[in-house]
C-alpha cells in the first residue's frame, strides 16, 4: 500500500511534533510517524507504577521552549500550563544545608553560612553570565550559516552573523572565549571558594554530559541550560502540568488542529532515495522487514531521529558523500546518566531543613558535597565502575500538579550521574539496581525514613534509553555539548543549516543547532528552510532553471 503527502516527519518527539505543526499551519499535508505508541520522545509521561501515577520518564522540566512558540502554536488552548520551579536546595551530610532562595537579601545571608566571600561574590557571578547570555542567547534561535564557503550567499549569511556580534567589546570576547572552551570549575573557582556553592552550581555543568566539572567546555553546558528567552535572559525552569508529555500532548494536538497527521506505532525502516533526491519513507512490515511495509510517498522528508540512526541505518551511507558519513560515525554521544523515578507515600523531612517550604519541596534537590566529589564519581566511570557516590538533581513535581498522584502521595524525579558509558552496549541490570541503591542512601542520610517511604522504582539506565527511546550511547541531547560539536559542526560540517546532502532531506533533532533539551527550535527552524526551498523551486521552475545538484559539504 502506497500513500502520498507533502511532507514526512520521522519521530513523533517535540521537534517533531513543532515542525509538523508549522507545516500543517503553512498548508502543507503532513505526516508523522513515529516508532513507538506514544508520541513525545523523551519529553513523555508514562505510568510504570499503575495509572495512579504519572511519571516523566527521561525528561523532567521544561525552560528552553521559546515563549513566541508557545503563542504561534496556541499551546495554552491545548492545555500547555507550567508551575514555575523553586530554587536549589542542597542538603549536606553533616546536616547543613545551602538554598538559594529568590530573594536576594536571604539568598546572600544563606551563602555567608557557608562563605561571606562567596555572598558577596554571588551578584558578580550573575552579572557575569547574564552578559554572556545577552550575546549567546540569540544565537540559539539562529541557523548557522555554512562558514568557510565561499558562495556568495553563504558569505552574505556570515556576514548577518558577524554583524550580530558587533556588540561585543574586547573584554566580551575574552569572557565568551573562556566560558566556550574552560571548565565550569575554571569559571566557578574564579569566584567561589566553598565547598557546598562549587559542588553545587557544578552540576549545572556536567549533567546529561559525559564530562567532568574539570572537563573543557562543561562551562558553556551550565550556560546552554540557563538561556531561555529569545533575548538571551536567563530561563526559568518549571515542570508542566501533566508532566513532560504534557508538553508533546498540547503540541500533537495542536499539530493535529492545523490538520496534520500523527500515526504512532510506526517505525520507519528506510528513508527512500531516486537520483540524489528524497522520494519519502517505507514503513516496518509485521515481520519488521520492508517487504510488506507501507510506502509514503513525498517530496519532503524531515528526520528527528539521531543523526546515526537516520543517515547510517535509515538511509545507505554509500549514497551520501564519504565527508558527511565519516563526521556522523564520528558523532560522540557518551552518556553515563541514570534516571531514577519513584513513587513515594508522603514527601521527606530533611533533617538540615525540616519545615514543609514549597520553595524546598517545589525547587531543585542536589546532592553534591563538592566539586571534587563529583569529578571524582566522573573519573571512577571513565576507569569502568560506576560512581561509588553519584551525585543526583532531584524534583518532586506533584508538589504543585495534583494529575500525578494520588492525594497524600508523591512521584519524584532523580537525574543522576554516572555509570560507565559503556553501558549503553548491554542492560547492566544487577549494577544499575546497586547504583540506585546508592543514590537512595544519600537521600536517606539527609532526611532519615525516605527509603521506608518509596513505593515503586524505576531505573532507566543508557542501554535502555538507547533502545527504547533511540537515545543513542543514552546521550539526552543527542550528542554531546562540545565545542567541537556546536553551532556551525551540529552534526556535520556544511550541514547545520538543517539541510542534508539529499535534496529534499532535512534534519530537525536534537543533534542539530538549538537542540539539547526541550526547546522545538530545530524544529521551527527547520520549518523556514524547507519553506524557503519550496520557494526558490518554484521560482526556478517559472524561470525555467534546473535545481542545482546536492554537494557534498567539501564542494560547497
Amino acid at each position: 500500500m502506497t500513500a502520498n503527502a507533502d511532507v514526512v516527519v520521522v519521530g513523533g518527539g517535540h521537534n517533531g511534533l513543532v515542525a509538523a505543526a508549522y507545516l500543517a499551519k503553512a498548508g502543507l499535508a503532513t505526516v508523522v510517524c513515529e516508532q513507538r505508541g506514544v508520541t513525545g520522545g523523551a519529553a513523555v509521561s508514562e505510568h510504570p507504577f499503575g495509572p495512579d501515577y504519572t511519571v516523566t520518564s527521561l525528561s523532567y522540566v521544561v525552560s528552553l521552549l521559546p515563549p513566541d512558540l508557545v503563542r504561534e502554536l496556541r499551546l495554552d488552548q491545548h492545555g500547555f500550563r507550567v508551575y514555575p520551579q523553586g530554587p536549589y536546595f542542597a542538603p549536606r551530610a553533616d546536616g547543613r544545608c545551602l538554598r538559594l532562595p529568590d530573594d536576594p537579601a536571604d539568598r546572600h545571608a544563606e551563602i555567608a553560612r557557608f562563605s561571606a566571600a562567596d555572598a558577596d561574590a554571588y551578584p558578580s557571578y550573575e552579572r557575569h553570565l547574564a552578559g554572556i547570555g545577552r550575546v549567546l542567547g540569540p544565537l540559539l534561535h539562529q541557523i548557522p550559516p555554512r562558514l568557510g564557503s565561499r558562495r556568495p550567499q553563504d558569505l552574505l549569511r556570515q556576514a548577518r552573523l558577524l554583524t550580530s556580534l558587533r556588540g561585543i567589546d574586547e573584554r566580551g570576547a575574552v569572557d565568551v572565549t573562556r566560558l566556550l572552551t574552560g571548565s565550569i570549575a575554571d569559571l566557578l573557582e574564579g569566584y567561589f571558594e566553598s565547598d557546598a556553592m562549587l559542588g553545587l552550581l557544578s552540576v549545572s555543568g556536567v549533567i546529561g554530559t559525559w564530562a567532568g566539572p574539570r572537563s573543557a567546555g562543561t562551562a558553556y553546558v551550565m550556560l546552554h541550560h540557563h538561556i531561555g528567552e529569545t533575548e538571551g535572559a536567563a530561563g526559568a525552569w518549571g515542570f508542566p502540568r501533566g508532566g513532560m508529555g504534557g508538553v508533546s500532548g498540547a503540541l500533537a494536538r495542536a499539530a493535529r488542529m492545523f490538520g496534520a497527521q500523527i500515526r504512532t506505532d510506526a517505525e520507519v525502516i528506510r528513508i527512500r532515495t531516486k537520483n540524489g533526491r528524497v522520494t519519502g519513507v517505507t514503513l516496518a512490515g509485521k515481520a519488521g522487514g520492508e517487504m510488506d511495509g507501507e510506502a509514503i510517498d513525498a517530496p519532503v522528508v524531515i528526520t528527528t531521529a539521531h543523526p546515526q540512526i537516520s543517515f547510517l541505518r535509515l538511509l545507505d551511507p554509500a549514497e551520501l558523500p564519504p565527508a558527511f558519513v565519516a563526521d556522523i560515525r564520528g558523532w560522540r554521544s557518551r552518556s553515563g546518566t541514570v534516571k531514577i523515578n519513584l513513587a513515594l507515600d508522603r514527601l521527606p523531612v530533611f533533617t538540615s531543613y525540616p519545615e514543609p517550604d514549597p520553595q524546598v519541596y517545589g525547587g531543585t534537590i542536589v546532592l553534591a558535597e563538592s566539586l571534587d566529589d563529583i569529578e571524582n564519581a566522573f573519573q571512577q566511570a571513565v576507569a569502568g565502575e560506576p560512581a561509588a557516590l553519584p551525585f543526583a538533581d532531584i524534583c518532586i513535581p506533584s508538589v504543585f500538579d495534583d494529575s500525578l498522584a494520588p492525594a497524600g502521595k508523591h512521584v519524584m524525579s532523580m537525574f543522576t550521574q554516572w555509570v560507565p558509558c559503556g553501558y549503553a552496549d548491554a542492560p547492566h541490570e544487577a549494577e544499575l539496581e546497586a547504583y540506585a541503591d546508592r543514590v537512595l542512601a544519600r537521600v536517606e542520610k539527609v532526611a532519615p525514613g525516605f527509603a521506608a517511604s518509596v513505593l515503586h522504582r524505576q531505573v532507566i539506565g543508557p542501554h535502555r534509553m538507547q533502545e527504547e527511546y533511540g537515545l543513542v550511547g543514552g546521550n539526552i541531547f543527542h550528542g554531546e555539548l562540545s565545542l567541537g560539536q556546536m553551532f556551525h559542526a551540529r552534526p556535520a560540517a556544511g550541514y547545520a543549516d538543517l539541510r542534508t546532502p539529499v535534496r529534499g532531506l532535512y534534519q530537525a533533532g536534537s543533534a542539530t543547532h538549538g537542540g539539547g533539551g526541550v526547546t522545538g527550535i530545530p524544529g521551527r527552524n527547520v520549518v523556514h528552510q524547507v519553506l524557503a526551498d519550496r520557494r526558490a523551486d518554484r521560482w526556478r521552475r517559472r524561470v525555467g532553471r534546473p535545481a542545482a545538484a546536492a554537494k557534498p559539504a567539501t564542494q560547497a
